[in-house]
This record gives C-alpha cells, structure tokens and sequence, in this order.
C-alpha cells in the first residue's frame, strides 16, 4: 500500500490520507473578510483529494496581516464571512480544513507581491500602518522602523491568538495552525538576528522560544480536545548566527512535551541576508531531523512536486506527511494525479466520478458526509 496514502493522527484528527494542502496567501479580502475568491478558491482545494486543507495565514490582529488584503479571524465581522466562506466549502467536501493563525509583526504592512515587489508601506501612506517587533529593527534596510512591543503589547498579542483560536473553534474547524515560520513575529521572537531584547523574552534560548510557547498554550486553553493544533516552524534562517536546527529541536522538544500535536518544518523568511540552498525537497532533511526528536508527526514541505518523490520521502522516513503548495496551484488534482501513479484511490464527489479516461483504473471513490 502506498505510503503517502496511509491514513495519519494529527492528535484527535484523523486524515484519509498524509497530503496536507499547504497555507497559501491569496491577498484577496477586503478588512480581512472572506469573499467569493476563498469560496472558489477552497472550494477547488477541498476537491483535490488531499487529507487536509490549511487556509492561508490568517491574521490574529489587523496590524498583524502581512498586506492589507490579508485574510483575518480579529473581529465578527472577520468570523461571520469566514463562517459564510467555509460553509460554501463543507456543503460539498467531508475534507477536513485548518487555519493557520498568524501574526507578520515587522513583515506586515505592505504591497500584494504583485504591486511594487510587495515592498513595506509607511504607517502615514494609504493601506500603511505601523508595524510591531521584538525589537525596534527593520526586515529590510529601506523599510520603516518597526516598533519593539512592551509588556502590554505581548500580552495583546497572546490574548489575540486566544481570542482568534475561541472564533476558529466556534466555526467548527478541525485545526489550527500557529505560524511561527517564515520570519513573521513569532518567528522574529525566535531568532537573535531580530530579538534583541533583554528581558524575559529576549536573551537565553528559552527566553526567545517563551512567546511561542505562551501563545501555544494559550490556544490549547482555549479550543476543544477535539481541535488538532500544530505549529509551523522556519527549521533555520540560512544566516551564520540566527535561528538554526539545533535550536529547532529544542522548540520542538518543549512542544512536543506541551502535547503539540503535529510539527510543519519549512525554512528561511527572516532576513534578506539569507542565502538559501534550494532544490527538490530541500528543506526535508530539517524534517528528518527533528522527527527523529519528537512524538509528534511531522510534515515535510518544499520543493516536492512529484508523487514517487512524496512517496520516497514517507518510506525513507524523512516526514510523516508531506505538505504541496504551489503544484497544488499549477494541478488541483495533484492528488488524482498521484493516487494514480501510486495505485491509491482518493474520495472525491460522485459528480466527478466519470472524470477518468477510459482505460486508467478506478482511483477515484465517493465521497461520504457531503449534500451530495
């Protein structure tokens, strides 16, 4: 039986398969909202086949979206178009759907990628506001400085995830995901290259990992036992003296022991400086690595875009599950295409049922617990 089409525990979660579709940003919402774009968009997502669908980053806060047009779970008015969203999406796929919950701290607060290089905007320029940080220092030289949270500060942020995990649980999600990764502001708590404070959560290893480990536990104070919750994680900057494996497995290690119910390893994000050695699943050795220090599963992301290789990586041990970003972009029926060449099947509505040419093997079952 193919590996990567084993079912897997995510803690109280149980996926029909290991293809998590990975948290993508859609720059799409207006004041955080929800709209017909995450309907189609999800709706095309759950239609894949994959075991789990993670929405994009989903800000805590709204000076903690990356860009303006980020999606958002900060207000009622944020949980009741996601409520409207999702359920256009649950009325026709059983597959279970996470957020991720995410704060950009001083990567927040500019252009959509595709206007001006998704360069910074000034707080006092239109869709600008003023950015957060451990420390008052900037992602890029040329960006505003941000300013360095005090007490208080921190204090609001850990009650936003809070309060952000108590909306996703009344949505009914099945999980959450807290983004520490990809240089936003848990990850920027994280790492000395842009935590240079000199308090509690500054300093000592422990003291950078505190603010992750907070907000952690708070979400899990906050969300049924039924809810799985993960952490993604940036396994290292690619910067001689920041965040790196060895502290990774330390991160780990404490989550694992607060009862984190699965690890999501990518990489990089935090300073510019990073030199970054990409190729077909890069970033898999940081996963094979700290699965060999956790209970928990772990997902293995980047650059894997073929299924004999997603399979390679389960059988090898190098993760537990694999997430599939942008081939899930280029081909939303990845996972058709890869039960096939694995000899699988996938769950999928009886409407599509006839989608296989003539002459490939049934692969294709339907899916139960839908309007259908």
């Amino acid at each position: 039986m193919s590996r990567l089409f084993a079912p897997i525990s995510f803690g109280p979660l149980t996926l029909a398969n290991r293809i998590v579709v990975a948290p993508m940003c859609q720059y799409a919402s207006i004041d955080g909202q929800a709209n017909d774009w995450h309907v189609q968009h999800w709706g095309t997502l759950a239609q894949s086949g994959a075991g789990l669908l993670l929405t994009e980053a989903t800000a805590v806060l709204p000076e903690g979206r990356i860009s303006w047009a980020d999606l958002g779970l900060y207000d009622d008015a944020c949980e009741a178009a996601f409520a409207h969203a999702l359920a256009g999406v649950r009325r026709w796929s059983p597959m279970p759907v996470g957020v991720q919950l995410a704060h950009a701290g001083r990567k927040a607060s500019t252009h959509r990628p595709w206007e001006q290089g998704g360069a910074a905007i000034a707080p006092a320029v239109a869709h600008g506001w003023q950015t957060v940080a451990p420390s008052a220092l900037a992602y890029a030289d040329t960006d505003p400085l941000p300013e360095a949270l005090d007490a208080a500060g921190i204090a609001r942020v850990v009650q936003a995830f809070a309060q952000a995990a108590r909306r996703a649980a009344r949505l009914g999600l099945d999980a959450i995901e807290i983004h520490a990764a990809h240089g936003y502001l848990l990850h920027q708590f994280l790492s000395p290259l842009s935590n240079h404070r000199d308090d509690a959560y500054g300093g000592p290893l422990e003291h950078r990992m505190r603010l992750v480990l907070e907000v952690f536990d708070a979400i899990r104070a906050e969300v049924p036992a039924t809810m799985a919750v993960g952490v993604r994680i940036s396994a290292t900057d690619w910067v001689d003296g920041g965040w790196d494996l060895a502290q990774s497995i330390a991160l780990a290690r404490a989550l694992d022991a607060r009862g984190c119910h699965y690890l999501h390893v990518s990489s990089g994000g935090l300073d510019p400086s990073q030199r970054i050695a990409a190729g077909p699943g890069y970033q898999l050795p940081f996963a094979e690595a700290l699965r060999c220090e956790v209970a928990m599963p772990v997902i293995g992301v980047g650059l894997v875009t073929s299924a004999e290789q997603a399979e390679a990586a389960l059988v090898q041990g190098r993760a537990d599950a694999i997430a599939i970003g942008r081939a899930l972009l280029y081909d939303p029926r990845w996972p058709w295409h890869a039960a096939a060449a694995l000899g699988a099947t996938v769950a999928t509505s009886p409407r599509f049922l006839r989608a296989l040419p003539h002459g490939l093997p049934p692969l294709l079952v339907p899916a139960t617990g839908t309007a259908d």
